[in-house]
């Protein structure tokens, strides 16, 4: 199978098939838990992976990693996406390793209660362990399904289900209050028990909701402004200019918000991948400043950030889907500091860097 690999601070998954290798990097120097690096750590590849799986099972195209704060590895995959004669044999969606990578624990799919998506994209789990997913049906293509994954589910760290947000098919859009449409990804803010999504497949806009409730709490797009409806786009029309302009502070709505993290000291920043740029906010939607990533050799950068592990969270890691390089930000200024991995650089099937989550990388092809 495509295989993963990771330390306690970085994962890297590189993925496409269902057969293959994986990658794990490893910092040199590793970042220390209170004190900020002098310098940004540097990487080298440890093609020592992947761990075995149970009952000779397979996994489809992975589609997300997540480290928790017990450096247990959290894998979201497609089973869908297994080769036809594999798929017998296919491993359910979440797996759980421990940080030495040994196999713990598989659940997940089809379900009482719940609307399991039909293209799975994002896990991520909290501080109190509840453990949320998102898909992005029919984000994937039409051979899935043409249903839309408007959900998003929660459960308890073994599997058990504890509440779904929204349903297939019923998102009324932008000013819909109560669905969501095709998230990108969840980060709940600790602090606040909120849950900040990245509703960006089928809306624009961060939406904030409490995270116990799921309740919502507020919302905002691009600038702060209104989130917007996409207009309807002829498809014959010439591609958006703002997905290939080189200057110019970009539209005033969001294209694709992939991502969303908060740092510490209370600062959301939001990734709109396909205008490449990182917008920077308040908690309370308050616009602060924004920057753009590889904008002038990128078409789709900057899925989502990282924060460095140091207590100030020094540096951002800013995977680069189209460049297939990992872009080490500092985040006070914003500006560039270093690269790694790159296509080719970590093999020939690590491509396209999709998300980080507590410092890992995880990669998908095409």
């Amino acid at each position: 199978m495509k295989g993963i690999t990771f330390t306690a601070s970085l994962v890297l998954l590189a993925a496409a098939t269902s057969a293959g290798l994986g990658y794990r990097l490893r910092a040199e120097p590793a970042s220390g838990a209170q004190a900020a690096p002098a310098q940004p750590p540097t990487y080298e590849i440890d093609p020592t992976w992947p761990p075995k799986l149970p009952h000779d099972w397979v996994m489809g195209v992975p589609s997300w990693v997540f480290v928790d704060k017990s450096d247990h590895v959290w894998v979201l995959h497609r089973p869908r996406t297994a080769p036809a004669d594999q798929r017998a044999n296919v491993a359910p969606p979440v797996i759980e390793f421990d940080a030495t990578g040994k196999f713990l624990q598989a659940w997940g799919g089809a379900g009482q209660g719940f609307d399991w998506p039909d293209t799975e994209h994002s896990i991520f789990i909290d501080y109190k362990d509840r453990v949320w997913i998102t898909g992005i049906n029919p984000n994937a293509g039409p051979e899935v399904s043409t249903r839309s994954d408007d959900m998003i589910l929660k459960f308890t760290r073994a599997g058990k289900f504890l509440q779904q947000i929204g349903g297939r098919d019923v998102s009324g859009g932008n000013g819909d209050t109560k669905n969501p449409k095709k998230s990108a990804e969840v980060y709940v803010y600790a602090k606040t028990d909120e849950a900040f999504v990245a509703d960006g497949y089928g809306n624009r806009r961060v939406w904030v909701i409490d995270g116990e409730t799921g309740k919502f709490k507020r919302q905002w797009g691009a600038f702060g402004n209104k989130p917007t409806d996409r207009p309807q786009v002829d498809p014959n029309a010439p591609p958006d200019p703002a997905r290939t302009a080189s200057d110019g502070p970009g539209p005033d709505q969001f294209d694709l918000v992939h991502g969303t993290k908060v740092s510490n000291d209370g600062l959301v920043y939001v990734s709109d991948r396909s205008y490449r740029r990182i917008q920077v906010f308040s908690t309370d939607g308050k616009y602060r400043t924004q920057a753009f990533i590889n904008r002038g050799t990128s078409n789709a950068s900057c899925d989502t950030v990282a924060f460095s592990p140091d207590t100030e969270q020094k540096y951002l890691y800013c995977p680069d889907f189209n460049r297939g390089e990992v872009v080490i930000i500092n985040r006070k200024t914003l500006e560039p500091v270093s690269t790694f991995a790159g296509r080719g650089a970590a093999g020939p099937d690590a491509e396209s860097p999709h998300a980080r989550d507590r410092l890992q990388v995880e990669c998908l092809h095409g």
